[in-house]
């Protein structure tokens, strides 16, 4: 098959992936029907007399029906309970908050530009893929910001712009769950992690830290595979870029009052670190477990969602009191506003995502689906690395159709994480499987919903830029993250390595 013709397979599979992904509806309509869905089969599963034997109890699992009086009584008196009590609402909402007064502030956005602006010529794409994967500290700020600054700046060292866009773009979305630090996916995905788990042990508990080590141990992997790839791959292909008279060629550098703002959160940042450590590293620090002083557990990890929160407010407020941009309290309380009021299709998919998940639980379906599919996997002798190894493809193939991250294990989770349970994997486990094939086909995802705008913005350099391009420069990127990922996965199993604190 010649090059043409496999450019040509790609690019008809790409568009048939693309064309199905257009035709699903609103993920909020997904969850809908999943909730009409479940009720349905709960009524069917249960006239049928469907049940399993749970394997480690030896009681019997039997369907119940929600399609009763009693069960619809149940789906009235419950929604707000079930809205509130949704595990990852809480923690999502409050970690928002300080990412928003950082966001508002200008402190994410000057520290972004700041990473960039004083890397070297010789390691500006390493650089600025690192500064992609670690933007997912401002949540989905990195998209709008990093690939149009990675163009520009690529454009300064006299270097194909798309190659940035390109390399910016793979750390945004394909690192988008590694990171040197907690961020607000953590806690959300923990939550939902936490609420399939307890359909096999209701007192499970799962910690925004769950796949901390290895994804901070991702953030140097997926630099380094982003900088080969773009170096050896995308670069070459895109060749020497002969610039319109209309394209700018300078970085905009920092003003005096932007300088001054990231020293003040730098000043903020070594305070607050040194208070944080005269809290936990002395052994009877206060953020020890009371009785038995460890740190694992203790409430700094428990609390590890609000001390970020904390570190952001505390970094926003003193970047904007030093570059001007705070005035008064008023302006802080905006920041945490405007995060809150760009939250409210969150909280309208969050609402029936509690009721999916509500439902599922009640029905039973999720502890007969997940009994049923341990024993059908223990039938076939699939199990170990191959298992696993499956369940990374199949979540990357099911970003392609949903961009969601949280709704694709809203509906996952309740499914695969108390399957593998009784195959005695750990939830965490299930979570960090899910998280290496999400991220990885991130960017090739159709449906993303950044992809205009990183189209719009390539456009400015090619006018011939579209989204089947856009897919076919990033595709590279996919493949050798999925494949890199999925290679130190099974190192770290073979080495017998924790995947967070206490995990």
């Amino acid at each position: 098959m010649g090059s043409n013709q496999k450019k040509n397979l790609i690019s008809s599979i790409l568009q048939r992936v693309e064309n199905v992904g257009n035709r699903l509806p609103d993920p909020v309509t997904i969850f809908i029907i999943l909730c009409f869905t479940i009720i349905i089969a709960s009524a069917i599963a249960n006239y049928l007399g469907v049940s399993v034997t749970h394997p480690a109890t030896k009681e019997t699992i039997a369907a119940i029906s929600i399609l009763t009086p009693e069960g619809i009584r149940r789906i009235v008196s419950e929604a707000v309970t079930n809205f509130v009590n949704f595990p990852p609402l809480g923690t999502v909402l409050v970690a928002i908050l300080g990412f928003g007064v950082a966001e508002y502030t200008g402190f994410l956005a000057a520290m972004l530009r700041q990473g960039v602006l004083i890397a070297p010529a010789q390691l500006i794409t390493p650089v600025m893929v690192f500064i992609g994967v670690m933007s997912n500290l401002a949540a989905d700020a990195g998209f709008v910001i990093l690939p149009p600054l990675g163009a520009l700046v690529f454009l300064s060292f006299g270097k194909h712009p798309l190659a940035g866009l390109a390399a910016a773009f793979a750390g945004v979305a394909g690192g988008f769950s590694a990171n040197l630090l907690i961020n607000a996916l953590d806690p959300l995905l923990a939550g939902l992690t936490q609420s399939g788990a307890q359909l096999i042990d209701p007192n499970y508990t799962v910690e925004a830290t769950a796949n901390y080590y290895f994804m901070a141990v991702s953030v140097p992997l997926i630099t380094l595979l982003g900088w080969w790839v773009t170096e050896r791959i995308v670069a070459p292909r895109l060749g020497s870029y002969q610039p319109e008279e209309t394209v700018a060629f300078s970085l905009e550098t920092l003003t005096t009052a932007e300088q001054k703002g990231l020293r003040w959160a730098g000043y903020s940042l070594a305070a607050f670190f040194g208070l944080l450590i005269v809290m936990v590293l002395p052994p009877q620090g206060i953020l020890r477990q009371p009785e038995t002083f460890t740190i694992i557990p203790s409430p700094f990890l428990t609390g590890i969602v609000f001390i970020t929160t904390l570190l952001f407010l505390i970094l926003g407020l003193a970047y904007g009191l030093g570059a001007g941009t705070i005035k008064s309290d008023k302006d802080a309380i905006q920041g945490m506003t405007s995060a809150m009021s760009g939250m409210g299709y969150y909280l309208v998919l969050s609402f029936f995502m509690a009721q999916f998940v509500a439902y599922f639980s009640w029905s039973n379906l999720g502890l007969i689906v997940a009994i049923s599919g341990a024993g059908l996997l223990q039938g076939m002798g699939l199990t170990g690395i191959p298992l696993l190894l499956g369940l990374i493809v199949l979540s990357g193939f099911i970003n392609l159709f949903i961009g969601s991250a949280s709704g694709k294990w809203s509906i996952m989770a309740p499914v695969f994480v108390p399957m593998l349970m009784l195959l005695d994997y750990s939830p965490e486990l299930t979570q960090l499987v899910y998280r290496i094939g999400d991220s990885s086909t991130n960017m090739i995802t159709p449906l993303l919903a950044y992809f205009p705008i990183i189209v719009a913005s390539g456009q400015k350099y090619d006018q011939d830029l579209g989204l089947g391009t856009l897919i076919a420069m990033m595709l590279p990127y996919s493949v050798v993250f999925l494949l890199g990922w999925s290679l130190l996965f099974i190192f770290w199993l073979f080495l017998g390595l924790p995947l967070g604190p206490g995990v």
